[in-house]
């Protein structure tokens, strides 16, 4: 998906992701101890994510494409009084982020990136998530279903199965939701609901293992 999309949604504050909270799937997990060690937020948006795992303790890294997106995490940081870190970064080079650090993240959270991918850039974005996660780091992965009624990417079940191949475990892949606003017309007519409410999409959830090495987990 052409980049200049993100950036014209972010800077006219009409992008459909940003509720203005993290998404109920996020919280839960946060709840229930599935992010440790060093977190990658890829694709973190206006930083919720990032802000509510850095209040909580956590250390996390939202990293997003936009400059616009960054600057306004960061925005969010401040008036919420968290120590949050953001970083403006290519989510098919994740290497360039942490520039000779190597793989050094435990948890990754893609939460509405990986559906927005063609399948070259599919496989780039994977080769890209397996170079910055450490050998048992887990990515938990909310990606739009194509059960849903056509707002925005969506993928198959099967296109999350064949993209995480070799190298990765596939621990879990069930229905899940992801929540979005409704900011435009076109929203509020193929949604049949009122601008400015908030409406719950079919997604997939996933949580995928990076294996030790390309073959098995020893």
């Amino acid at each position: 998906m052409d980049g200049t999309v993100f950036d014209e949604a972010y800077a006219a504050r009409s992008a459909p992701w940003v509720i203005g909270r993290p998404q109920p799937v996020v919280v839960e997990l946060a709840r229930a101890g599935r992010f440790a060690g060093a977190i990658l937020d890829i694709g973190c948006g206006t930083g919720e994510h990032t802000v509510h795992l850095a209040a909580l303790g956590h250390d996390v890294l939202g990293v997003d494409g936009s400059t616009g997106a960054i600057e306004q995490a960061r925005a969010v940081a401040a008036e919420r009084g968290v120590n949050a870190r953001f970083a403006r970064g290519d989510a098919l080079d994740l290497g360039s982020v942490d520039a000779g650090s190597g793989p050094r993240y435990d948890t990754v959270l893609d939460s509405a990136l990986f559906h927005v991918f063609d399948a070259d850039d599919r496989a780039r974005y994977v080769r890209s998530l397996r170079g910055a996660c450490r050998p048992g780091a887990v990515v938990h992965l909310l990606a739009l279903s194509d059960a849903g009624p056509g707002f925005g990417p969506q993928v198959s079940d099967v296109t999350i199965r064949e993209a995480f191949g070799a190298g990765w475990r596939l621990e879990s892949l069930v229905p899940s939701s992801y929540r979005v606003a409704v900011l435009r017309p076109e929203h509020a007519a193929l949604l049949r609901r009122p601008i400015g409410d908030l409406v719950d999409l079919p997604a997939w959830q996933a949580r995928i293992r990076r294996l030790w090495t390309e073959h098995a987990d020893f």
